[in-house]
């Protein structure tokens, strides 16, 4: 059974950015726990934190580097004219597929 990571925004929670932030980050460092984590999926302001100034760019490159699919969505990175400098990027095809095949899906 897979685990699939969704992010919709550049941080994690609501409130404060910097902490949001810095959350994410721990929470992504720390996901590496999860032994059924296979993807993260990015949405809308989430594709922010592909970007080489992301705040998570380190957390996120550790997690590609153990296997675990890090999939921006295309039509977000365009529209936030976003180059992503982690990751493949994805379409919704793609990020239907791993949803569904998914046992699990952690919605942030």
């Amino acid at each position: 059974m897979s685990t699939v990571l969704l992010l919709k925004r550049a941080q994690l929670g609501v409130g404060d950015v910097g902490l949001g932030q810095k959350v994410l980050g721990t929470f992504l460092r720390k996901a590496i726990a999860i032994e059924s984590l296979s993807s993260v999926a990015f949405f809308n302001e989430g594709v922010q934190l592909v970007a080489a100034d992301s705040p998570v760019l380190a957390e996120l490159t550790m997690l590609e580097e153990r296997g675990i699919e890090i999939l921006p969505c295309g039509t977000c990175l365009d529209h936030y004219e976003i180059e992503p400098a982690v990751g493949t990027v994805s379409d919704m095809d793609t990020i239907l597929r791993e949803l569904d095949q998914a046992g699990k899906v952690l919605d942030l």
